[in-house]
């Protein structure tokens, strides 16, 4: 969110998708552009390529679509906010000439639809959602049990739309390129509905799903910038500044490592007694040799405890138990907290000036308080993936600076409650590399066998492409 909340809210409204060529077009022109800049929020920072792997396949699916044999959708993996244009650059500029020298003809515009989070127009301002409107994206509410009008629209575009449609079935961004957070079910459910629904308008298309995973790297390595950067965070923590020399190859990378990892634990005791002093929770500062001797295994677990305690404090005060994955908990928080801020009964602000003052004040105390209380999950939101093995097995610059950046988005919502313009280390290539796609109509005799069948359809089906993206994102 771009401001802190003072008051109550009206509704928020459903944002329904109207493409229009002449915006994709604009935006086309103008994506090289989008690219390169380094604003605020929620433009990307600084990619000077875009390349893929494996593309071929898109290309063929593509022309197979635009040939009417063929529905599908671009299941992604989404390491970071900058991914969608990232795929824009790659459809609109190189599917033309993968299909060219495939000796396919592929059909202007090359596009998607696309479901987006609706709550990015709480941070980046209404405008954006009537550019995604007429893009062709459809807004999700992430934690609402059942977005009725978000599945209609999208079941509809799978079946009927112009163009494929791209989801990222995570849900949501975790900062990591090599780490698939958990699948939600929607997207192997929207394909068996696809499917559903070809059968019953009497449509022979064959419905697919590929899995795509997206790569950032830093082709210059910029040590001096990440050094800079851990320079000011380690300043802003309140630790002493470990400046490296540029000059020093010899064991770099186990020395920005123990670097990160000193930092990491000192931004966890701060917040850990942070928890204990003012919100009352017993997180014990001596381990066990039970829980472990190792510092590393100690340190992540303090972290999945302090995840935990966080999200607690966050549940209690909504009233929700805490049922699922860390992901899936974050999303509840967040929709509870928007039901406390963009009142459901309150329709338009009409509504609420029309409110006697005493009620019109309760309702604006009870948005402040849910305000706040969201930023709990924030922070777990922030580290919902992150793990010291991760940056242990691989260390790399590329993860390094993905987890540096995570500590100053922690650092940027506890001063701010929002995260500003990040840093830029360098200029950075993006890498897509395309899957097998995965035949939905092929699981369509199972799914349609009973009810236990399609439960089963649908979790098979998620599993193997959770497989799918993680295998993609391994080393790509």
């Amino acid at each position: 969110m771009s401001e802190e909340i003072h008051s109550a809210q009206p509704k928020l409204k459903f944002i329904p998708p109207h493409f229009n060529p002449w915006v994709h077009y604009f935006s086309y022109l103008s994506l090289p552009v989008l690219l390169r800049l380094r604003t605020r929020n929620w433009l990307p920072t600084g990619i000077a390529k875009v390349g893929g792997s494996n593309l071929e396949v898109l290309a063929g699916l593509y022309h197979k679509f635009q040939m009417g044999k063929v529905r599908f959708l671009m299941a992604f993996h989404h390491p970071e906010v900058d991914d969608p244009l990232s795929m824009a650059y790659l459809l609109s500029r190189q599917m033309p000439k993968i299909a060219h020298q495939q000796g396919i003809s592929l059909q202007n515009p090359i596009h998607t639809h696309f479901l987006y989070d609706r709550g990015m127009m709480l941070w980046a301002g209404n405008w954006l959602g009537c550019l995604f409107s007429n893009l062709g994206g459809v807004p999700i509410r992430r934690g609402k049990r059942i977005d009725l009008e978000c599945l209609r629209t999208a079941r509809d575009l799978f079946v009927n739309g112009k163009f494929p449609i791209a989801i990222a079935p995570e849900g949501a961004t975790n900062g990591h390129s090599g780490i698939v957070s958990p699948l939600e079910s929607g997207v192997a459910q929207l394909g068996f509905w696809c499917v559903e629904d070809l059968v019953k308008a009497n449509r022979d298309e064959t419905v697919m799903i590929l899995p795509m995973a997206i790569k950032y790297s830093y082709p210059e390595q910029p040590w001096d910038k990440l050094n800079s950067l851990l320079g000011k965070l380690e300043a802003n923590s309140g630790l002493s500044i470990q400046n490296i020399e540029v000059f020093v190859t010899k064991n770099r990378e186990e020395i920005y490592y123990q670097r990160i990892l000193r930092l990491a634990e000192h931004l966890l005791s701060q917040i850990e007694d942070f928890y204990r002093r003012f919100y009352h929770q017993d997180l014990p500062k001596k381990f066990t040799s039970k829980e472990s001797t190792n510092h590393e295994e100690i340190l992540d677990f303090r972290l999945q405890r302090l995840r935990e305690t966080a999200l607690q404090v966050a549940e209690k005060y909504f009233g929700l138990e805490a049922q699922g994955s860390l992901e899936k908990r974050c999303r509840h928080i967040e929709e509870a907290a928007w039901n406390y801020i963009y009142r459901e009964d309150f329709p338009s602000t009409e509504h609420l000036n029309a409110l006697p003052s005493l009620q019109r004040g309760l309702a604006d105390w009870v948005a402040k308080e849910a305000n706040l209380k969201i930023r709990h999950m924030r922070l777990v939101e922030t580290f919902v993936a992150a793990t010291t093995k991760y940056v242990r097995e691989k260390a790399s610059f590329e993860r390094f600076a993905e987890i540096s950046l995570l500590m100053f988005d922690l650092l940027a919502r506890i001063r701010e409650g929002k995260i500003p313009g990040r840093p830029r280390l360098g200029w950075r290539k993006a890498h897509i590399t395309i899957g097998e796609p995965i035949s939905v109509t092929e699981r369509w005799s199972n799914y349609q066998s009973s009810r236990k069948g399609a439960k089963q359809a649908v979790k098979d089906l998620t599993q193997d492409l959770q497989l799918a993206l993680e295998k993609l994102s391994i080393d790509i």
